[in-house]
């Protein structure tokens, strides 16, 4: 189903869904006591449909989980799509593993179907919705019979309107990196009601590792690197450098084209390989790219990774990633790879890559960033992204050739 239909749907049928169900649970409520989370929790579902990056950021929340709920089962709901990332980092076991099939409209009735069945017949004590207004990750935390809803509210924010029946809700901060926002999640679990209304919750500092990891076997990584030099013999005499330049579902989120030539242009020239990574659909863009670089030291890597996994022994083989917003930045940060990220339309101030060995690079244009949980992440951009085109190539080749370079 293409993106625009979900969100059509979304915001006119979800919206008049969600008020149906917020009439019912206030009038059933009136002869219930406030849902309250049991002291052993058996069964708890987490709700996180996003990208795969946002996997990655919720990192911290699933350790949380478990440390605070070390009895209870942690299901997982996700896109069928986004299922591989959560699968390779051992996220909770396979048979709590749930997901939805967004190919079609009738995938999805179907699975939305299926799923809340499921949920309901196993007696869940609470499910966590992650998304921020998304009404169908609303009624789904409803349909699956949870007593406890926690997720964010949109409060007053008109437009954004998603029901009142989420019952341990707490508002969203735009002024708070998300993996923070995450964690307010499960101290939602334990309160009284509304975490606006309660605050008793603790006091929570910005993750500073994802606390995620991949266990590879015994001589794997170096196996891989192995193959990455006998298939690009210049990857055995010069340092790797990768750069993602394609911009995924979101193009305006990309770096331009021009200026990724320029700095691999300058590493090339400096004595290093540069591999450019991506789908196979970003293959025209890395030709494109070669052309316009014109160095052996400079290879096409687009489809080389089959899986997830591959593409993080790809990052153990190199020494450093210059990358657009998206995945690949977050990944990154599960294997020893520096990282430089560019932002624009969003901001690495919520949503940047965790850990010490990455660098956010924005610009800081009065109109950026411009896709937030308000708007859907529908930009006003016209095509002309300055906050990212303004970021020069020569202080990013010289920040890159300085970590490079270091002992």
């Amino acid at each position: 189903m293409k993106l625009q239909t979900q969100r059509f749907i979304d915001r006119w049928a979800g919206q008049l869904l969600c008020g149906v169900v917020s009439q019912w649970v206030r009038f059933t409520g009136l002869w219930r006591t406030p849902a309250r989370l049991a002291k052993e929790p058996r069964h708890v579902l987490v709700i996180l449909l996003s990208e795969m990056g946002s996997i990655v950021l919720a990192g911290p929340m699933f350790a949380a989980l478990r440390r605070t709920y070390p009895t209870a089962k942690i299901h997982v709901l996700q896109l069928k799509k986004n299922q591989e990332v959560s699968k390779l980092l051992q996220l909770t076991s396979p048979e709590c593993m749930h997901s939805l099939d967004d190919s079609s409209g009738g995938s999805l009735v179907r699975d939305i179907l299926k799923v809340s069945i499921a949920m309901r017949r196993l007696g869940l004590d609470a499910v966590i919705d992650c998304e921020l207004f998304s009404r169908v990750s609303a009624l789904l935390s409803f349909s699956t019979g949870a007593p406890v809803r926690v997720g964010f509210t949109p409060h007053t924010q008109e437009g954004l309107y998603r029901g009142s029946f989420i019952n341990h809700a707490i508002p969203y901060n735009p002024y708070q990196h998300i993996s923070k926002q995450f964690l307010s999640l499960v101290d939602a679990l334990d309160s009284a009601g509304s975490v606006p209304r309660n605050k008793a919750a603790p006091i929570r500092n910005t993750p500073v590792t994802t606390e995620l990891s991949v266990a590879f076997a015994d001589g794997e990584i170096a196996a891989y690197r192995g193959k990455v030099q006998s298939d690009h013999p210049v990857t055995a005499s010069r340092k790797l450098v990768l750069m993602y330049a394609g911009g995924g579902i979101l193009p305006e989120r990309a770096w331009p084209a021009d200026h990724y030539a320029r700095v691999a242009q300058g590493l090339c020239n400096a004595g290093f390989a540069v591999g450019l990574i991506g789908l196979k659909d970003d293959a025209q863009l890395a030709k494109d790219l070669i052309g316009k670089i014109r160095s052996e030291a400079c290879i096409d890597l687009t489809g080389y990774t089959r899986s997830i996994r591959e593409l993080l022994m790809l990052f153990h083989a190199a020494h450093l990633l210059i990358t657009n917003d998206g995945g690949p930045g977050h990944f990154a940060t599960l294997t020893p790879i520096q990282t430089m990220v560019f932002f624009g339309p969003e901001t690495g101030k919520l949503y940047g890559p965790l850990g010490t060995r990455n660098k956010v690079l924005e610009s800081g244009i009065a109109c950026s960033p411009c896709l937030s949980a308000y708007n859907h992440r529908l930009t006003f951009c016209d095509g002309d992204n300055q906050c990212l085109k303004r970021i020069a190539p020569d202080p990013v080749l010289a920040d890159a050739l300085q970590f490079l370079n270091a002992p």
